[in-house]
């Protein structure tokens, strides 16, 4: 990516972590934008005896819950997910569910709402007094998920899995956002990754990152953005690149 963006040209600004860009990348470019990776943090997956062994258990408990792609893709590198029982089981959102369908889990639930409320609609979630829940996870991010389970009578087994270690701005991408002459758009969908960058730009750059428009991937990091001064927010209809895109309101290459 050139630290000069090409005149009138769109831009989405990409808080996802390092290396994980590329789905963004190819949404903006099928509409004519191009990219910024303004990553907070990198992922690192456990691969230690104990975080195996928190897996095992949180997989032997009634439900199970897993929050995120990474966190299935982590724990079948722990160990394998074919041909366990998952019955019970439940995902964040569909890309959730795909990644663990990959791994050889199917029949799992998910919410059409692609976020931590709409998880706790699902019928499955809400009658849970004396149950054991399995939640394979990440340290950070969706913290209204535990607690809820608790509050509803569940014993949650959490096994984290990854962690995401933050990273400085990266000064590429500081650049690129100084030298954008185009219209910016800011895709959010995680609200940690929002705060973190905000709080760690320069000045200038976050004033430039703040005037850009923002997609968020739900209700609640909407509310987030503008708490944290972004102008102009819409709500995307769910966290998935196309569907982030889409908000954003370029129909197509040239617009």
């Amino acid at each position: 990516m050139s630290a000069t963006a090409p005149a009138r040209r769109w831009h989405l600004v990409s808080l996802r972590p390092s290396g994980r860009h590329e789905a963004l990348r190819r949404a903006a470019a099928r509409h004519g934008g191009g990219l910024i990776a303004l990553s907070s943090c990198r992922l690192r997956h456990f691969d230690d005896a104990a975080s195996r062994r928190r897996l095992d258990d949180a997989l032997t408990a009634d439900r199970v819950v897993f929050t995120s792609p990474e966190a299935v893709r982590a724990a079948a590198a722990l160990r394998a997910l074919r041909g366990l029982d998952a019955s019970g089981w439940f995902a964040v959102g569909a890309g959730t569910a795909a990644a663990l369908a990959r791994a050889g889990v199917h029949a799992v639930a998910h919410p059409q709402r692609m976020d931590s409320e709409g998880l706790l609609d699902l019928p499955g979630l809400q009658s849970l007094r004396g149950s054991r829940l399995g939640l394979v996870t990440a340290p950070g991010g969706r913290g209204l998920l535990q607690p809820a389970l608790q509050a509803r009578g569940a014993q949650v087994v959490r096994a984290d899995v990854y962690a995401r270690e933050p990273l400085p701005p990266p000064p590429r991408a500081v650049a690129a956002l100084r030298a954008a002459r185009g219209p910016l758009v800011l895709a959010i969908s995680s609200g940690e990754a929002l705060t973190q960058v905000l709080a760690q730009l320069p000045a200038d750059a976050a004033a430039t990152l703040r005037a850009a428009r923002a997609v968020a991937a739900s209700a609640r990091l909407a509310a987030l953005a503008r708490e944290h001064g972004l102008r102009e927010v819409v709500v995307a209809a769910g966290p998935r690149p196309a569907q982030l895109v889409a908000a954003a309101g370029y129909a197509g290459p040239g617009r």
